[in-house]
C-alpha cells in the first residue's frame, strides 16, 4: 500500500502571524485555509515546489500546549527544509529578517544552514550534495 506523510502539525500562537511569516517571509504556498468553528482553521501551507506533505499550522489552545510553542523540537532541529540553491535562498531569508544561527557550513551530505522559524523552531535549510 503506497503511503506519505501528509502533514506535520506545528503549534502557532495566531493563524494570520504565522500565515504572515511561512508565507510573506518564507513563501510557502497557502494550500488550506478553511474555518472548523467560531475559534479554530484547518491551515495548510507547503514550500514552493513541493508536492505532497504540508504543514498544518495548528493554533495552540490552553496552556499546555502553548507552553510547547517553538519548542516541539525540544531545542534540536526539528524541521528540514531542502532547497536547489541554498545560497538563493539564504540571502532571500536574510533579506526578509529571517534568524540565522550560523553561516552555511558544508557537510558530507551537502550545504546546510539552521535557522529559527518566528516562534524559535529550530530548521535545517539543506541544499543536498549533487543539487
Amino acid at each position: 500500500m503506497p503511503q506519505h506523510l501528509a502533514h506535520v502539525a506545528l503549534l502557532v500562537r495566531d493563524y494570520d502571524e504565522a500565515l504572515a511569516y511561512f508565507v510573506d517571509i518564507l513563501g510557502f504556498q497557502l494550500l488550506e485555509d478553511t474555518p472548523m468553528s467560531p475559534t479554530k482553521r484547518w491551515v495548510v501551507v507547503r514550500p514552493p515546489g513541493a508536492s505532497e506533505a504540508g504543514l498544518l499550522l495548528a493554533r495552540a489552545v490552553g496552556p499546555e500546549q502553548e507552553a510547547m510553542i517553538g519548542r516541539q523540537g525540544g531545542g534540536r532541529v526539528f524541521l528540514f527544509l531542502r532547497t536547489d540553491d541554498l545560497a538563493r535562498d539564504h540571502e532571500q531569508y536574510l533579506a526578509r529578517g529571517v534568524r540565522f544561527l550560523e553561516a552555511p557550513r558544508d557537510e558530507a551530505y551537502g550545504r546546510v544552514v539552521v535557522f529559527e522559524d518566528l516562534y524559535g523552531n529550530k530548521w535545517d535549510l539543506v541544499e543536498p550534495r549533487g543539487m
